[in-house]
């Protein structure tokens, strides 16, 4: 499954996902985004993973932050916007 998401006056948000016995696996984030440090790509991806696959924004964006390493900056996104972008690659 494939999401796009362009944030007002920010960037593009890509994911791509698959859904496995109703959760969130395989989760893949990417876009024109910048984050400080790069590697916490990876904690946004496995925090997604093993979510139930109809959780709503609010539980998606929480799920991200929750998952950024301490002192972690997003520039051009946020965690709602990868919870946009996902709903949309889920719906």
């Amino acid at each position: 499954m494939h999401g796009e998401y362009k944030v007002p006056g920010g960037k593009l948000v890509v994911v791509d996902l698959e859904v496995e016995d109703g959760r969130l696996a395989g989760v893949r984030l990417s876009g024109d985004f910048f984050l400080e440090p790069p590697e916490a790509l990876e904690n946004i991806n496995q925090a997604l993973c093993g979510l139930p696959a109809d959780a709503d924004e609010s539980r998606l964006a929480q799920a991200v932050q929750d998952g950024l390493p301490s002192g972690a900056e997003l520039f051009g996104f946020s965690p709602q916007a990868v919870a946009i972008t996902v709903r949309r690659a889920v719906a």
